[in-house]
């Protein structure tokens, strides 16, 4: 048996499910965590600590096409395009809106030299509020924290603007095409976003988050080839017997995130060839093998029900928190050591967090949307 059963928070007619595939997700959102944090030391990608805690968002948009087409390919017979975007919307959209508010009630705390939250009015922080709830993206130079970023509130929340409209291409389009044409699709997409890492302006595929040209291209490719790789993944799934994939693939995710980068700005390139190699070739096969593994005791199948139901909440509330984070290294000049509590405390708030907002308000909202949008029982 390689799945799990089915958490109390989903739909019930929700089919079982990946447990290994839920823990790996859960040490990606906090390899995210850790990554966002080495921020506030760094002066570019090219010296970020927890280098390449970015490609944990290609983990995610693989794992989501494969959990997609594994969940709602076999359904189109009997389920309409717009009952599957009520469902998608019942699953993610709650937790947008949180981290949108949660932004929006620490806006104000966290001013820097970087960035002047004191000349925000009240009035645009409550637009910025709705954007961000309606997942509107802001503009470059109109945005209320001055950095570019499309969610200047909850700066995570551009990954959630891409993963709807891969979830839009999947249900208009790319469902519909026979397994060869969406092969074809996945290497197109890879080729692409090949030659965006290696020959593009940065040498990384850390983009997608502000509304720029090489942003929203870097940004499509990634999405499009990680989200069709894992639907494609989903339908020549055979699974393979394997063995402690969960904990040799937790090693891997957090290795392959924390390698220097390559190459310096020197040789851009270098770095560029590791990121293909990670989203490429990496992912998937981890996703497959994680997919084709089971836990085999009682602790680690825990471990990654828990691992599993904080992933999102806590990708989706940690990064306010960030802000604080950053705000207050720049304004006291301090060293990583001499932050570390706060860094520590941030980790473990973070995740406390998340689960608070896993029982208290997500798996609530959801059941309620959910009982009322889709006639449920």
């Amino acid at each position: 048996m390689v799945k799990t059963k089915t958490p109390s928070s989903a739909f019930a007619d929700t089919k079982p499910h990946y447990n290994i595939l839920d823990g790996l997700r859960g040490v990606a959102a906090l390899t995210v965590v850790c990554f966002h944090l080495f921020e506030a030391y760094a002066t570019s990608h090219i010296d970020q600590r927890i280098n390449h805690g970015y490609l944990a968002v290609d983990f995610f948009f693989i794992l989501s096409g494969f959990v997609v087409g594994y969940a709602y390919d076999d359904r189109w017979k009997t389920m309409t395009i717009k009952d599957f975007f009520k469902r998608r919307f019942i699953r993610l959209h709650p937790m947008v809106i949180i981290g949108a508010v949660i932004g929006a009630v620490m806006f104000y705390t966290q001013g820097c030299s970087v960035w002047d939250v004191s000349k925000i009015s009240v009035m645009m922080l409550l637009v910025a509020t709705l954007l961000n709830v309606f997942l509107i993206p802001a503009t470059p130079g109109s945005e209320i924290r001055g950095v570019g970023e499309m969610y200047p509130l909850n700066g995570p929340s551009w990954s959630l603007f891409f993963e709807y409209i891969g979830n839009i291409l999947y249900a208009v389009f790319i469902r519909k095409l026979p397994t060869n044409a969406l092969a074809a699709l996945v290497l197109a997409a890879g080729c692409g976003l090949a030659a965006f890492a290696i020959w593009g302006p940065y040498g990384d595929i850390c983009v997608g988050y502000s509304l720029t040209g090489e942003n929203v291209v870097g940004g499509s490719l990634r999405l499009l080839f990680s989200f069709s790789a894992g639907l494609l993944l989903s339908r020549i799934f055979k699974p393979v017997h394997v063995k402690g994939v969960f904990w040799t693939g937790c090693l891997l995710i957090v290795i392959l995130s924390a390698i220097p980068r390559i190459g310096g700005s020197e040789n851009l390139w270098m770095n560029g060839v590791y990121d293909t190699i990670c989203t490429v070739i990496v992912f998937p096969l981890l996703v497959y093998l994680g997919a084709s593994g089971t836990t085999t005791n009682k602790i680690t199948t825990r471990i990654c029900k828990f691992l599993g139901d904080i992933s999102y909440p806590l990708y989706m509330v940690h990064y306010p928190f960030i802000y604080l984070y950053y705000a207050w290294v720049k304004n006291e000049n301090l060293t990583f050591m001499e932050s570390l509590p706060g860094a520590a405390a941030l980790v473990i708030g973070s995740i406390v967090l998340a689960y608070l907002c896993l029982k208290l308000y997500d798996e609530p909202v959801r059941r309620y949307l959910a009982k009322r949008l889709l006639k449920m029982k």
